[in-house]
């Protein structure tokens, strides 16, 4: 009978992957580095295929199938962290750890109440986040690093699953002062001989040149950045407009100077906002328990962070909430984007 692997020789495997030597992996596992080597050896030995090279100068390498094995170990380990969770607690709570990914910058909107609201719901789950762009949260959820990730329904990838919460529509920023800011809306055309500010964290330029160009606007970019409140304070300081999904609900930059928030008059198809999964996966309990908290409670979220707007609006000029609607569905890949 053929020898079978053990969660050792996966969790050895893994831990070396992940570390990027020997030496280290067996500091973390407690255990000699002759027993992590051995046990990895083993592995291999098993699957019939080399998963690390090992270099002295370099430390290890995953090799073709080493890449294509890791995720599928790291999904075995959960799987068996999540079976001896379970009959521990049985009767009791939901515990353990969980890790999800969020777009960075839907993460300072969405997250400080996600992470403390959870929290009331499953307080002995530890929730850890990782920020980063639409690709590289999906390369995460395939790496098997986070088991979700809040994100737009924007360039999902073939092999990832996408089920929305909400939807959301772009704005125009301002500064105080501008030529355009007399109006409670302002068509798209009406931006054509201003300079832009551009957010620019993928795939941000892509998306918000393809609205322009819908209203026959080439934009002209005076600054393109991938930081948030740096387009924000340009815009505040007299750099030029900008186009935003999130709208912070005080609108004054990091100077304190004022900023002018102005709804889109044209028709903008809105962006759905949801969780993603690898495709093909079994969530563990504690990411099926947070997908049923986000269905429930991340409108609700969003509602106060729409009241703190409203009540910070007359101070900064800002005009009414924009709008979400509420959205639904499940995709497998899609197209558009973000920011």
């Amino acid at each position: 009978m053929a020898e079978r692997m053990s969660l050792r020789q996966l969790d050895y495997f893994v831990t070396a992957a992940e570390v990027g030597t020997m030496t280290a992996a067996a500091q973390l596992l407690y255990v000699s580095q002759s027993a992590v080597s051995a046990g990895i050896g083993e592995l291999e030995h098993q699957l019939g295929v080399q998963l690390l090279v090992r270099a002295k100068a370099k430390g290890l390498t995953l090799t073709p199938a080493g890449r294509l094995f890791l995720p599928e170990a790291r999904a075995l380990l959960a799987r068996s962290e999540e079976l001896r969770l379970g009959m521990r607690e049985a009767g009791r709570g939901l515990a353990g750890r969980l890790t999800i990914g969020c777009f960075s910058t839907l993460a300072p909107f969405l997250l400080p109440c996600v992470l403390e609201e959870f929290r009331t719901v499953c307080p002995d789950v530890t929730l850890e986040f990782v920020e980063g762009s639409l690709d590289e949260l999906q390369d995460l959820l395939r790496e098997g690093t986070c088991e979700l990730a809040l994100l737009y329904g924007a360039d999902i990838q073939a092999g990832i699953d996408f089920d929305a919460l909400y939807s959301v529509v772009p704005h125009v920023l301002l500064p105080q002062g501008h030529a355009l800011a007399g109006a409670e809306a302002v068509r798209l055309a009406e931006l054509a001989e201003h300079d832009m500010i551009m957010l620019d964290v993928p795939p941000s330029l892509r998306y918000f040149t393809e609205v322009l160009a819908a209203a026959g606007v080439s934009p002209r970019i005076r600054y393109s950045t991938e930081s948030f409140e740096t387009v924000r304070s340009l815009v505040a300081r007299g750099a030029g407009y900008s186009l935003l999904i999130q709208r912070p609900a005080l609108a004054v930059s990091y100077e304190g100077l004022g900023l002018q928030v102005r709804r889109i008059a044209d028709d903008v198809a809105p962006l759905p906002v949801g969780l993603a999964r690898l495709s093909g996966t079994r969530p563990t309990r504690r990411a099926a328990a947070f997908a049923a908290f986000c269905r429930e409670r991340v409108e609700q979220c969003l509602a106060g962070a729409a009241d703190a707007t409203r009540r910070a609006s007359p101070a900064a000029g800002a005009t009414t909430p924009l709008p979400r609607q509420r959205r639904g569905h499940r995709a497998a890949a899609g197209t558009g984007t973000v920011s």
